[in-house]
């Protein structure tokens, strides 16, 4: 049943448009696996094999530690609502540091300029493969609305409460690998 093919065409780049909540899973070789629910309309389509996500300050930064030490990262994305469909992209991905040349590109040219409360990076990926699957056993959702408790959340902290949180929950993958968020964790390497 699963389809493979090496771009997006535009029926599956309007499929990813369409959906409200996407997955990304990492690893790094070794030690433990991590997948991230995503939502808040952080994804956009770059091109035919690349995308990227502005990613928000969360509790943990697995992802960003998995791209600085292997860069394998995968794309889910599950038709919760019409027609069944999964979609993944598999490459390689990358984390665009926030306050970069490339971040505030993509900032400007594809999020109006605008950044949102607890903007922390972007990852892109750029993948080879983009699989389509079935989808039949993924149930039906109504989707209801964004919620805003992470918003309101980095809004209520403010840029120096997120700076001392990040250096808090941030910096070190559950596997103890530096993500690099700050620059003290590029220095240690």
């Amino acid at each position: 049943m699963a389809k493979q093919f090496p771009a997006l065409d535009d029926e599956k780049r309007a499929f990813i448009e369409r959906q409200h909540m996407f997955f990304t899973g990492s690893g790094a070789g070794e030690g433990h696996i991590n997948v991230s629910p995503k939502g808040l309309d952080a994804l956009r389509v770059l091109g035919p094999n690349t995308v990227v996500y502005l990613d928000r300050t969360g509790s943990g930064n697995e992802t960003a530690a998995m791209m600085r030490k292997d860069g394998r990262l995968t794309i889910m994305f599950c038709a919760f609502e019409g027609a069944p469909m999964i979609l993944r992209l598999y490459g390689k991905g990358r984390i665009l540091k926030r306050g970069g040349q490339e971040y505030a590109d993509l900032l400007r040219d594809n999020y109006n300029g605008e950044e949102p409360a607890g903007a922390r990076h972007m990852v892109r990926l750029d993948f080879d493969i983009v699989q389509t699957s079935c989808g039949f056993a993924v149930p039906l959702f109504d989707y209801k609305r964004e919620r805003v408790a992470l918003t309101r959340w980095a809004t209520a902290r403010g840029e120096e409460g997120l700076d001392a949180y990040r250096r808090q929950k941030n910096m070190i993958s559950l596997d103890g690998y530096p993500t690099g968020i700050v620059d003290e964790t590029d220095a240690a390497e």
